[in-house]
């Protein structure tokens, strides 16, 4: 869709710089942000007018040092300095790439790469995180040719009788850098017109409505936290209460306390995040004076959706108003700038029974609910009318007939423009044709994910480059790390990678599990590997060959939580993810 076709309910609203601007004009004195404090109290609150001004003084001295039409690196923790200076960079004309504080040196080594890749040598951060940098890596060679800005020194009156230039919608707003894997981090550049279509779509299947609150522990710098947590918020008009991911990860409580305690409606995770939440609930750390009558938005996206975690979650908090109908499953990815479909609000996620060993195969075969051999699968929901979906063979390019797995395609105004410096892979990833299709008008963005629609609905099973290959049948790796998960009382979920390792001979299946002391104490190790290797047996009918056991925190996982199953398979290789049981020492 071009930009001369933006429908869009708002008035002269083109651009997200337009946006604040109305709303600074509208209502200045309306709070726009809340940071929480530990998750639990308001520390620091942010108005439009707030917003607009500390823009503005940002944009002007963006302008003032040469940066207006170039990159630069956005370095912040979760907290509003963030949301102004994206703000002030939106104004401006830089295209910011939002990274994650480094707190080892393989952080600060991907922060290097993505600073390189963008071609940015200023890193905008805050003051405390500057001095942090200095004093702990000061003499690395990733900071050099670096220069750290402080932009909560900037003066508040900076910006007064600022004009900057103008910011149309397709110029670039964002470079979203993605997470998959650590040693080949790929900018999706997204337009302000990706950010504005992705918000209104979001708006129009989980309308916000007068009364619309946001609640957010994402972290901002991943395209999740940021659409979901500021980016829609300021589209839609109302306030979002952000935390740090780290309150919710040490507590899980406090996100629902924070929806119950400031009337949140919407609020979105991974599927682990519902996990943790049930688990605290069972062990009482859940509060007994929650209500969640006013959540009618709880999206459950980033990864594989887990049918007994939307059940368990929706039993346990039905008591206190949670609605069954709010559980939203939703699909998305950084390069459709971040939701793609998702379960409308008026109705409980669709679960479909399908034969396991039919779908295998690639064919969808439905069956009864809890048929013998057969698998439940939750539903992504649906595209609202301008993007399309589309099942596509990954091999022939021709369109799947219905009822079987393919590659997921999408074409729409949210696909962005493609990854930065990477014109040939663009070429192939966002602009990809249906064989025997029209070749005329939009390509498509090959996700890299596989699923099937039914009745018009979306269902994911899996990531094309993770199945697990036997005597030619497909396994999903999720699957088999939710049987391993299940095999002990203790374990955690999310916290295991199954993927293939090839010998030289042949390949063989590998599990690698995050088990703490209390559960090799209770259980032992050999007996936690054989639980493992019955409990995939019994769910898969599938042998695993070694079962790793690694400490808690050893999987490593994207910023959204995703396991990177392929980054554990080179870890593995390479003798960095070591078993703490046969060696003696940490991995």
């Amino acid at each position: 869709m071009s930009t001369t076709e933006l429908h869009l309910p708002m008035t002269g609203v083109r651009t997200l710089t337009d946006a604040l601007t109305l709303h600074a004009r509208e209502r200045p004195d309306q709070v726009a942000y809340i940071f929480l404090r530990d998750g639990e109290q308001p520390e620091e609150t942010l108005t439009y007018g707030e917003l607009d001004t500390a823009a503005r003084a940002r944009a002007a001295a963006l302008c003032a040092a040469g940066l207006a039409g170039g990159n630069a690196v956005l370095l912040y923790p979760t907290a509003l300095e963030f949301v102004r200076t994206l703000a002030g960079c939106l104004y401006a004309g830089v295209t910011g790439a939002p990274v994650q504080v480094p707190t080892r040196v393989r952080g600060l080594q991907r922060l290097r790469r993505i600073a390189d890749d963008a071609g940015a040598s200023v890193v905008l951060t805050t003051g405390a995180v500057k001095r942090e940098l200095e004093e702990r890596f000061g003499d690395r060679p990733e900071l050099a040719g670096l220069t750290l800005t402080d932009t909560e020194s900037i003066p508040s009156d900076a910006g007064r009788g600022w004009s900057g230039p103008a910011v149309r919608p397709d110029d670039l707003a964002l470079l979203q850098y993605t997470s998959g894997s650590t040693g080949d981090p790929k900018g999706v550049m997204v337009t302000h017109a990706n950010f504005l279509h992705n918000a209104a779509e979001t708006d129009e299947l989980w309308p916000a409505g007068s009364d619309g609150a946001v609640v957010s522990w994402l972290p901002i710098f991943h395209d999740m936290g940021l659409l979901f947590g500021v980016v829609f918020p300021l589209w839609a008009g109302i306030p979002a209460y952000l935390m740090a991911p780290e309150a919710f990860v040490r507590r899980p409580a406090r996100w629902l306390e924070a929806i119950s305690r400031f009337r949140g409606t919407h609020a979105a995770a991974p599927s682990f995040a519902y996990e943790l939440c049930v688990r605290a609930a069972a062990e009482g750390r859940a509060g007994t004076q929650l209500d969640l009558s006013s959540w009618r938005v709880a999206v459950n996206g980033a990864e594989p959706v887990r049918p007994h975690v939307v059940r368990a979650f929706t039993e346990t908090f039905a008591s206190v108003g949670f609605a069954p109908r709010a559980m939203c499953p939703g699909y998305g990815l950084a390069e459709n700038t971040l939701k793609a479909t998702g379960s409308r609000q008026d109705r409980a996620p669709a679960v479909l029974w399908v034969s396991a060993p039919s779908l295998a195969q690639g064919t969808v075969e439905v069956s009864a609910e809890g048929a013998e051999a057969a698998v439940p699968v939750v539903g992504s929901g649906v595209a609202v009318p301008g993007t399309t979906v589309r099942i596509v063979d990954p091999l022939t390019l021709a369109a799947c007939p219905p009822e079987r797995v393919g590659e997921i395609w999408i074409a729409g105004p949210c696909v962005a423009k493609g990854y930065r410096g990477r014109a040939q892979e663009s070429e192939l990833t966002f602009r990809a044709r249906v064989r025997g299709g029209p070749q005329e008008g939009e390509g498509h963005l090959r996700t890299g994910d596989l699923g099937f629609l039914h009745d018009g609905e979306l269902y994911v099973t899996g990531r094309l480059k993770d199945v697990v290959i036997r005597k030619g049948r497909n396994y999903y790796p999720q699957d088999i790390e939710l049987s391993a998960e299940s095999a002990a009382p203790g374990l955690r979920p999310n916290c295991a990678a199954a993927f293939g390792v090839d010998d030289g001979a042949a390949e063989r299946l590998v599990v690698v599990l995050e088990a703490d002391g209390r559960v090799l104490k209770a259980v032992g190790a050999q007996e936690l590997r054989r639980r493992v290797r019955d409990a995939v047996m019994d769910g898969q009918r599938l042998e695993v060959d070694d079962v790793v056991l690694v400490r808690p925190g050893a999987v490593p996982k994207t910023s959204s939580g995703k396991v990177q199953r392929g980054v554990c398979r080179t870890l593995l290789r390479d003798g960095a993810l070591a078993d703490v049981t046969r060696t003696g020492r940490p991995s």
